[in-house]
């Protein structure tokens, strides 16, 4: 509150008194409220010119830890709301709780607090801060939540401080507009800085009622800002780092499983509506949603995924009813494994026509689910395998069209299948989550490929029928489509097309068989590393084009005009040539043309520099790019593979999709009954439903009205508290830790200081010995100096930690004396002692405010010191008299 003379004096300025920062820095209290008291009341006003003057001696008794001389300039002078605020700044930096109350009350004192939260449109074009040593963007509480102050951050929040979302990079509004053609670079380094204070831990611990979702969304959004503003792509990515680890630590709070479980199964309330449909997907029964967990799946946390605590959820899970799957030995699991693959079609039909039984019960299993929907597709594979071979040993019977369309195209009922199963998967997933799988896309594009190939050998079998429906004409396109031999078919056959179609889906239906692999650790990591390489090899495609069709068209141009080279002058030979030369299959001798001269001179030129930059410099850039990307996930090798065995696990979870390929296209009976029941009621029962104006509304009679919605609200009511007692462990850890750190730098300065000590003492030692050796020192100061070099070495190192340690470890500096009327060797022994004095204060100061320092560093310190004292006793020489050593001294000390 102000004093009771505060009045207001009118058009009169203060000036800034002479000696008032030497004061300051001096710790002179008395002296200060001496330049700032006069008799007439409190001057109020201070003059515009010495603006940075006044603002800086603010700041300098904030970063002393002078609380009084900050207390008696805010008492006594009138601070604007600039000064105010960068001294709120300084306060912030140098953790000092009680200043920053102090201005949070003088500004509520002045009504400033309306401008201090005020928009950032409005204090961005403000040059009067552009000299303050703070980056542009940052407030007080931006900066507090960067440092992790959770107390600081609380006090701002309650006095209504906020962070105001930036807006979008691509945002065009007057305020945006504005921003970046009054100063651009200002621009983007307030965005980094709002964006740092937001995915601090402080702020999201505090501000947020959902700090783990928070995170996830606030992730996703930093890297999406990587991408869209690459020149400040490393400070995104390391705050989106920043926000994973955050709930991944979250996370690692918990305590029980029923925590786990709330924490886990609901996604909560400020969820994205393209979010929303993860809480009404079915898994099977006994399985939980798992919502949130698959919400960190589809945001790409790895970290929080591969955390223990989710690891050890989706492995019990995983096993189900087996829980001695996972102890179990690698052998015996490879012999269950090849006997649910001999046994599919039995499995299959004992589900097909009992699934409540106890084998039925058995296949719903995740696990066991996983093994026989693989073992179906081993057994899809080996059909081809089949049908490759029956090619290749009745390779006479398809030269023409004397077969069936039915005897190659038995793998179409597996194709059937395999569709049936997708159509399945995007009813249940939805179109969005069922895109957001890249091994969708391999499926489409196989089905695809599938159908098609499928699709052309019907076309000629359709065709042959219909052109020889009448025996007695034969016609050419009879005889075309029915007896024509392989050599007679036209290029752009359709059975050429259909045959291509099948092979090159062959190849790609082995390579789906990748899609497992993350079921096993090593393989798992394999195949990760392999996907990464084929992203390399993508980029580095594009650059190899440009620079294989730069050297095709100089080449080419050069031999088109020559017939000499049988594997130059043609595009197509040309580039063929090219190709297998980067693959080290092809000669030189190729362009040579003895009676051309100039030609083969720049053709050979142009080839060995073809040769050079493909071989020499591309290739080896490739091999390093691929190392480089292995090496990436080896290093993170472990949050890699439980990521992407999670994928696999949450695929097997859900309800429906146990019967296996191909058995899952026959109707089942239970299929038969539903939808029998779903038509009697539709045709029957169905009576139309208007929607009610207004809802039902829970009587005595009707209590379960909201029953539902009743428990929704217990379920979420009980994850808040969950969450908060979640965030209250982690501030309260960060705390325990941020003491623990305080603790140990407090014993490293303490060793420091003892270091000191013993070098003082050795090098005052060696001072008396040459003064008492040469009678009279050359320089009579040198004593004084050597005291004042390491007393100020010392008060450096404890002024810099004196402003972290709260309000009772801040006093006034130290004040450095030095005697020169004693004798040498007490002039060495009074500061070492008063040096000595003012640590132990430190240290005292230090266990009120963070707890006592470790006895081992004071064991240190109490043991330099008797050594000290030993060595003080016997620091004079012997052979020298007490009254010589006492003249020599007094001549030193004379001027």
């Amino acid at each position: 509150t102000p004093p009771s003379n505060w009045k207001e004096i009118v058009n009169k300025k203060l000036k800034f008194p002479e000696g008032l920062l030497a004061a300051i820095q001096d710790g002179q209290l008395a002296k200060i409220q001496q330049m700032l008291h006069i008799s007439d009341g409190i001057l109020r006003q201070l003059e515009e010119s010495e603006d940075r003057a006044w603002r800086e001696a603010l700041n300098l008794a904030i970063r002393t830890g002078g609380t009084e001389i900050t207390r008696t300039l805010l008492r006594f002078v009138k601070f604007d709301f600039r000064q105010v605020h960068e001294a709120l700044l300084v306060a912030v930096d140098t953790n000092q709780p009680s200043v920053v109350k102090q201005l949070l009350d003088r500004l509520d004192q002045e009504k400033g607090m309306k401008m201090d939260i005020k928009s950032f449109s409005m204090a961005f074009f403000d040059n009067s801060i552009d000299n303050s040593r703070f980056a542009p963007g940052v407030t007080p509480l931006t900066l507090a939540c960067e440092k992790d102050l959770y107390e600081i951050v609380d006090m701002l929040m309650k006095k209504g401080h906020t962070i105001s979302r930036p807006h979008k990079v691509s945002c065009a509004c007057l305020e945006c507009s504005n921003g970046r053609k009054f100063d651009l670079l200002k621009f983007s380094l307030s965005r980094i800085n709002t964006y740092k204070g937001i995915a601090s831990r402080a702020y999201l611990s505090i501000a947020s009622e959902d700090p783990m979702l928070t995170a996830f969304k606030l992730s996703r959004e930093l890297k999406w800002l990587s991408k869209k503003e690459p020149e400040f792509k490393p400070d995104y990515l390391a705050l989106e780092n920043l926000c994973q680890e955050f709930a991944f630590e979250l996370l690692g709070m918990c305590r029980n499983q029923s925590e786990v479980t709330a924490i886990l199964n609901e996604l909560g309330e400020n969820v994205d509506e393209e979010d929303n449909g993860m809480d009404d997907q079915a898994f099977e029964e006994g399985i939980p949603n798992l919502a949130r967990l698959r919400l960190a799946v589809n945001y790409n946390q790895k970290r929080f995924v591969a955390h223990p605590v989710c690891q050890q959820v989706l492995s019990s899970i995983w096993c189900g009813s087996l829980p001695s799957w996972r102890g179990s030995k690698s052998l015996w699991k490879v012999f269950i494994s090849f006997s649910i693959f001999l046994a599919m079609p039995f499995l299959s039909l004992t589900y097909f026509f009992v699934p409540k039984s106890k084998i039925g019960k058995m296949l719903k299993i995740p696990v066991i689910k996983f093994l026989l929907h693989s073992a179906s597709y081993v057994w899809f594979l080996v059909f081809l395998l089949v049908e490759s071979l029956i090619l290749e040993h009745h390779h006479d019977s398809f030269k023409g069209r004397n077969l069936s369309m039915w005897e190659t195209s038995l793998h179409m009922i597996w194709v059937a299948g395999f569709f049936w199963f997708e159509c399945k998967e995007v009813w249940i997933e939805g179109l969005r989550s069922y895109l957001l799988d890249w091994w969708n896309f391999l499926d489409i594009v196989i089905l695809s490929m599938y159908l098609a190939s499928f699709v052309l050998r019907l076309l000629v079998y359709l065709k042959g029928q219909v052109f020889c429906l009448d025996i007695q004409a034969s016609t050419p396109e009879c005889y075309y489509y029915t007896q024509a031999k392989r050599l007679e078919w036209r290029t752009e056959d359709p059975q050429f097309m259909a045959e291509v179609l099948f092979a090159v889906t062959s190849m790609l239906s082995f390579t789906r068989l990748a899609y497992i692999l993350p079921a096993h650790e090593t393989l798992g990591t394999l195949q990760i590393s392999i996907g990464k390489m084929i992203d390399d090899m993508i980029r580095f495609m594009f650059i190899m084009m440009i620079i294989l069709t730069a050297f095709l068209c100089g080449m080419n141009n050069i031999y088109v005009h020559y017939q000499e080279s049988e594997r130059l002058g043609s595009f197509n030979e040309t580039f063929q040539f090219l190709f297998w030369t980067m693959m080290g299959m092809e000669e030189h001798k190729v362009v040579d043309m003895p009676q051309f001269f100039m030609a083969e001179l720049v053709g050979r030129v142009l080839y060995g520099v073809f040769t050079i930059v493909m071989v020499v410099v591309l290739l080896n850039m490739l091999i390093a790019m691929i190392t480089n990307s292995f090496q990436k996930i080896e290093n993170d090798a472990d949050v890699e593979w439980k990521f992407a065995r999670s994928k696999l696990y949450l695929s097997f979870f859900r309800e429906g999709l146990t019967l296996p390929v191909p058995f899952n296209i026959i109707p089942t009976p239970k299929s038969i009954f539903y939808a029998m029941r779903g038509f009697c009621r539709f045709m029957c029962c169905h009576k139309s439903k208007k929607s009610q104006k207004y809802p039902p509304i829970n009587t005595i009679s009707n209590p379960s009205v909201e029953e539902g919605d009743t428990r929704t609200e217990t379920r979420l009511s009980y994850q808040r508290q969950v969450l908060k007692a979640l965030v209250q462990r982690y501030i309260d850890t960060a705390r325990r830790e941020l003491e623990e750190s305080r603790r140990k730098d407090l014993g490293n300065r303490l060793t420091e200081l003892n270091k000191s000590v013993v070098r003082l003492h050795t090098e005052m030692k060696h001072l008396r010995q040459s003064v008492a050796t040469s009678g009279v020192g050359n320089n009579p100061l040198d004593g004084a100096s050597v005291l004042r070099k390491y007393i100020m070495k010392v008060r450096n190192s404890f002024q810099s930690y004196e402003p972290e340690m709260g309000d009772e470890s801040q006093g006034s500096p130290m004040e450095v004396v030095v005697h020169q009327d004693v004798p040498l060797a007490m002039e060495g022994m009074l500061p070492l002692l008063q040096e000595e004095k003012e640590g132990q204060a430190v240290g005292q100061a230090e266990g009120e405010t963070g707890g006592e320092a470790d006895e081992e560093e004071e064991m240190v310190v109490m043991g330099a010191e008797e050594e000290e004292e030993q060595e003080a006793e016997v620091g004079i020489p012997e052979d020298k008299p007490q009254e010589e050593t006492e003249d020599t001294a007094g001549q030193a000390a004379e001027p």
